[in-house]
């Protein structure tokens, strides 16, 4: 069991973060469990981007199966591994390919959300920048020279990049950025931000900030990602992690085939490159539910070359588990692992007491007991809903110090199978609704 101390910041967030059904925001190794076999097949992808090589995963599960969780984790393992991460949720406007912007609007996001060591909560490009900027006219000064020498210095720390797609412009916005440096023109060190965002719409916009032809467009994002990710070797760091959640998006709430198809035919550029070798430096993390994969119809498995790549092993059948491919399954947690899991909860509702008189381990065993007999709930009981719920008890205890655990679980407080008393929809209930939505969309 963890013995760190949990802040009142920490358990602020991880309370409301839980209790509302989401990821928190920090404080995630006091509550971290299981998942151990999976987080090792990470930190082995984390160890080829440090050796200039690439990986690609696909972390799938259920809703509420703990995706984004482990997401977060590993996000915090590699900027731990002093790695880049720029992490981002795809949504029907912000894709990996599209028109009108949305492939960029991705991208900015991504930009906007990086994070180092030193930036842990995102906004960290700002930061990358200036550092190593400074951190090489500290050393050229120091050896003598003055700011043309330092100009000079980064122009030819950046000629590796001049090889890949727009490298020679990504060279002069970060010279560009220097120059304002020493000015203290902060304008033009904002602009030449500006255009590592991507938040530049027109190239005579750019060209008039920065004196540079081209801009980071809807056609060019995985270009500007491999560009970016061999700018952070340069910077000093061990490569980037591209996080992105929600993929699902593409499969179930993308409705034109056309559109999806070409998101799909992104990600295979990406998954080939990845697997061939193609890439120095990079990983991608992809969240996806078990059906925006399998769906023949709508999924990942709808275009027939993703289907096969990304196809699972036959021979790992039964208990017999394989990480070595693409795809990573989370599966449900053990009642085991259940247990420890609120127990770490529990610890921090307590303020790190780890078994406070008026909720002992008993009663997380009678809780778990009670999840279990609830119609449907070995199949469709996550670790979101256990968890929502029982800080939900602990806070009605909390309020209510004359009640007793005993008494709240008999009187049914942690509901069956059905709408919540929040008004959210059971798995159930959204497992039947997704069904509904499949017919609704059936075509001869």
């Amino acid at each position: 069991m963890s013995s760190a101390r949990i802040t009142s910041r920490e358990r602020s967030a991880i309370l409301g973060s839980l209790g509302a059904g989401v990821v928190p925001g920090i404080g995630l190794h006091h509550i971290q469990v299981g998942r151990k076999d999976e987080l090792d097949a990470m930190i082995d992808d984390l160890k080829k981007i440090e050796n200039a090589s690439a990986s690609i995963r696909f972390v799938v599960g259920r809703y509420g199966s703990g995706k984004t969780f482990f997401l977060n984790i590993v996000r915090a393992v590699a900027l731990d591994r002093k790695l880049v991460v720029a992490q981002g949720d795809i949504t029907t406007e912000r894709r990996l390919q599209g028109s009108d912007g949305r492939a960029r609007s991705l991208y900015s996001e991504l930009m906007r959300n990086l994070a180092t060591r030193a930036k842990p909560d995102g906004g960290g490009l700002p930061s990358l920048v200036e550092r190593w900027v400074g951190d090489l006219a500290f050393e050229v000064k120091n050896d003598g020279g003055d700011d043309s020498d330092v100009a000079d210095r980064v122009h030819t720390a950046l000629e590796p990049l001049q090889e890949l797609v727009s490298g020679y412009d990504f060279a002069k916005v970060i010279t560009e950025y220097y120059n304002g440096y020493v000015a203290h023109d902060e304008a033009r060190q904002e602009a030449a931000l500006r255009w590592l965002r991507g938040e530049f719409s027109t190239k005579t916009e750019a060209r008039e900030a920065l004196g540079v032809r081209n801009i980071i467009d809807d056609e060019a994002i995985y270009d500007y990602l491999k560009l970016f990710a061999a700018f952070t070797r340069v910077a000093g760091y061990r490569g980037l992690l591209v996080s992105i959640d929600e993929l699902a998006v593409l499969s179930h709430r993308l409705n034109n085939k056309l559109a999806r198809d070409r998101n799909y035919e992104a990600i295979l550029r990406i998954l080939n490159d990845c697997l061939q070798g193609s890439v120095e430096g990079l990983g991608f993390l992809f969240a996806a539910t078990d059906e925006c994969l399998e769906d023949q119809r709508r999924g990942l498995y709808s275009y027939e070359a993703l289907a096969t790549r990304l196809a699972p092993n036959r021979f790992a059948t039964g208990d017999l588990v394989d990480y070595s491919g693409p795809v990573i399954r989370l599966e449900n947690l053990t009642p085991e692992d259940c247990f420890v899991l609120l127990h770490n909860v529990r610890r921090v509702h307590a303020h790190g007491l780890e078994a406070p008189p008026e909720f002992p381990d008993e009663a997380i065993t009678a809780y778990l007991e009670d999840c279990s007999r609830r119609l449907g709930a070995a199949f469709f009981q996550t670790p979101r809903e256990t968890v929502r719920d029982f800080v939900g008890l602990l806070s009605v205890l909390e309020q209510n110090p004359d009640r007793d655990w005993r008494s709240l679980l008999e009187t049914g407080t942690t509901e069956e199978n059905g709408p919540n008393s929040d008004g959210v929809e059971s798995a159930s209930e959204r497992a039947e609704s997704a069904r509904d939505d499949d017919l609704t969309t059936f075509r001869l």
